[in-house]
């Protein structure tokens, strides 16, 4: 049930175990296997050809494959009991009923649509089907609003920019992009509105005009096309009708077989519940990757050969405008609301090496176990390099390195790809610090709480770079002086800064050999600065 990217991985990998099974593929819509992920940017025509999209068609699976694919075919119900389905063939309106051996959901998921006034009017994007009518309607557009500042949101945003609409981007949220930490989603938003995107955050939808979208503050945005990326929910009406158990966020719960309570009915892909491999806990995370590995899993338990999938880290990546932000596992938001103890480490290296031309700087942050040293989390944000060390950190969780672990990878290096020491490796050696006790930081939220203790703020950089901005309240202290002048130092705690933090450590190491209980501000002025504009949306 369902043919895009687990139930065909699904359909093709039984095929390839089993050429005498008869295997029914049904599919609602028009299209199987759509290269889903592509449609933002044939919308916005990076991808020229529509034809691009559509790899496979029914008649090309039938051939190659053998496969039975029924497209505008429905599915209304399953029968458990009798072990058959009740389909709608649309084209002729007739309902009949199909038996199986082994089912598998692959109905992925829906939009979310709120219950706003007008929102009929707005698009989603869920389909060819979506993508076409939001090119037509394009086509006639000067302007756009698109709600939701998620993945889909912001590469919609991105394409009907490109496409040369004045785009406005709402999000109920204070910040874009929800899996990052606000710190690491500020300069995305700065990023956007550098580029002529208008990004409207911690504010609501109230009604969708006729050729706005009001907010709820009164202000109108003007908005021929509006497009609607709220979220999605998993479409698991059919396997709740059919008592089949679900899981707390509303997907169907499967085993690591991808077997539902029913052993002879899996499901795979945005339809089910995974888990998650910080927590331990059923979780969804709807993206394409976990989608087509648990369809071929799922063929693999059909057919009695091993199959166990893995947990989770949600790994996900998104380019906007020139600027990629990527994430895997869990962000500080989470462990702090769940009050799991852990470590935070702010680097903003060059994605490159600094003497080779065209080095741009990247923004890491990892999260760690408290306790255990353990990588909880990732995120990064640059112009080059994000994703790459996202998939790096993201290989180091699956396999159970720790922390202080990334420091010993022997990764690749020229001075065009990266550093001697890569930004993952320097996440390595802050970890062994802070593991290690070497250093002690202080978060850019924490950093009123240790003023109000009575801790003195020492900015460790130049006269000439205190002088063009600085924490207010801070210190001067040059860290080329710094020796010279411990004597003339303020007593009590000491919280030192640079502008990226290595400086600081440095400072931090120094006064602590002197005696002086110091800590260095993680990630230094550029992470603060970024945290409290962040806070002020």
């Amino acid at each position: 049930m369902g043919g895009v990217a687990g139930g065909m991985s699904a359909a093709t990998r039984l095929r390839r175990l089993d050429e005498q099974a008869e295997i029914v593929v049904f599919e609602k819509g028009e299209y199987v296997s759509f290269a889903n992920c592509g449609l933002p940017y044939y919308i916005g025509g990076v991808i020229g050809e529509r034809s691009a999209l559509l790899p496979q068609s029914p008649d090309g699976l039938r051939e190659r494959f053998a496969l039975d694919v029924r497209v505008g075919h429905e599915v209304l119900a399953i029968d458990r009991t009798a072990r058959t389905v009740t389909v709608r063939d649309h084209r002729s309106g007739v309902d009949y009923a199909q038996h199986w051996d082994h089912l598998v959901l692959s109905m992925g998921a829906e939009a979310v649509v709120p219950p706003v006034p007008g929102v009929e009017r707005a698009h989603v994007l869920r389909d060819v089907v979506d993508a076409d009518a939001i090119v037509r309607a394009a086509g006639h557009a000067r302007t756009a609003v698109v709600i939701g500042a998620g993945f889909i949101g912001l590469e919609m945003a991105e394409n009907l920019h490109a496409r040369g609409l004045s785009v406005a981007l709402v999000e109920q949220a204070g910040q874009v992009l929800s899996p990052l930490d606000p710190e690491m989603a500020q300069p995305v938003a700065a990023h956007l509105r550098a580029h002529g995107v208008a990004v409207h955050l911690g504010t609501r939808v109230a009604q969708v005009g006729p050729d706005t979208v009001v907010l709820g503050d009164g202000a109108a945005l003007p908005a021929d096309l509006v497009v609607l990326a709220a979220g999605v929910r998993p479409r698991s009406g059919l396997a709740r009708a059919a008592d089949l158990a679900i899981g707390p966020g509303g997907g169907v719960l499967v085993d690591a077989s991808l077997r539902t309570s029913d052993p002879r009915v899996y499901a795979v892909g945005d339809v089910a519940e995974k888990i998650d491999a910080v927590s331990g806990k059923p979780v969804l995370i709807p993206l394409a990757g976990p989608a087509n590995r648990q369809g071929r899993l799922a063929a693999d338990s059909i057919t009695g050969r091993p199959a166990r999938d893995t947990e989770g880290h949600g790994t996900a990546v998104v380019g906007v405008l020139g600027l990629t932000a990527a994430v895997t596992g869990w962000n500080e938001k989470q462990l702090r609301t769940v009050g799991r103890a852990h470590r935070v480490v702010h680097i903003h290296p060059s994605a490159h090496a600094t003497y080779y031309p065209g080095a741009a700087p990247l923004s890491l942050k990892l999260l760690i176990d408290g306790d255990t040293d353990r990588i909880l989390g990732a995120q990064a944000v640059g112009t080059e390099g994000a994703a790459r060390r996202i998939d790096v950190l993201a290989t180091a969780m699956a396999g159970g390195l720790s922390a202080s672990d990334l420091l010993g990878l022997d990764l690749a290096y020229a001075p065009q790809y990266g550093s001697a020491k890569d930004p993952v490796n320097m996440l390595g050696y802050v970890a062994e610090n802070l593991a290690s006790a070497a250093t002690t930081t202080v978060q850019w939220h924490e950093l009123d709480a240790a003023r109000a203790g009575g801790a003195t703020v020492l900015d460790v950089r130049t006269p000439d770079e205190f002088a063009a901005d600085a924490i207010p309240g801070a210190i001067n202290a040059p860290l080329d002086q710094l020796r010279q002048n411990i004597t003339d130092l303020p007593p009590g705690r000491l919280i030192v800064y640079c502008r990226v933090g290595q400086r600081g450590h440095t400072a931090a190491r120094l006064l602590s050999a002197y005696g002086r209980d110091t800590a260095n501000l993680d990630g230094g002025f550029l992470t603060w600065q970024a945290g409290v504009r962040s806070a002020s949306l």
